[in-house]
């Protein structure tokens, strides 16, 4: 089951990039974050997904919130993909051990090895203040909208 609002996130641990890691923990007490997890990197709709989140990255960094956009790719295909769409966030990768946080946060698609599209706000105390999962594969067209409402109206 996945997590749902008003629960308490689960820890993270993702690589970045080659021996950066980043955690949950990195982001307590600081600021809050959006954890959008998506099945595969250099897809449609995931691209999409990704350049609506680019789009409004003023409006979440001004309520204090980072975006983390997380797949089973492997980090270097993260990093690629990252720097083809010019996005300024942090992607990252759930590839070793396989799915680890997209099973913590009940999002893990078994059938494909992949995560469905969950996405979750945390609080700076580490609490789900707002989530969405997609069971189906379709674009998540409330999720900036709706996660921006939730903070404006936290503040």
């Amino acid at each position: 089951m996945a997590v749902r609002t008003g629960d308490s996130a689960p820890e993270f641990d993702l690589e970045v990039e080659h021996r950066e890691r980043l955690r949950l923990s990195d982001f307590r007490g600081r600021s809050n974050v959006l954890l959008v997890f998506h099945p595969f990197a250099f897809t449609p709709v995931c691209e999409d997904e990704a350049r609506d989140l680019q789009e409004n990255l003023g409006a979440f960094r001004d309520a204090g919130t980072e975006i983390v956009f997380v797949s089973c790719d492997p980090s270097p295909a993260r990093q690629a993909w990252k720097r083809e769409l010019g996005v300024e966030y942090t992607f990252a990768s759930d590839f070793w051990p396989h799915g680890a946080a997209a099973k913590a946060y009940g999002v893990f698609n078994e059938v494909n090895g992949s995560p469905l599209r969950g996405t979750f706000l945390i609080d700076h105390d580490g609490t789900v203040i707002w989530s969405l999962v997609k069971e189906r594969d379709e674009r998540r067209t409330e999720m900036v909208p709706e996660s921006l409402d939730v903070l404006a109206a936290a503040e």
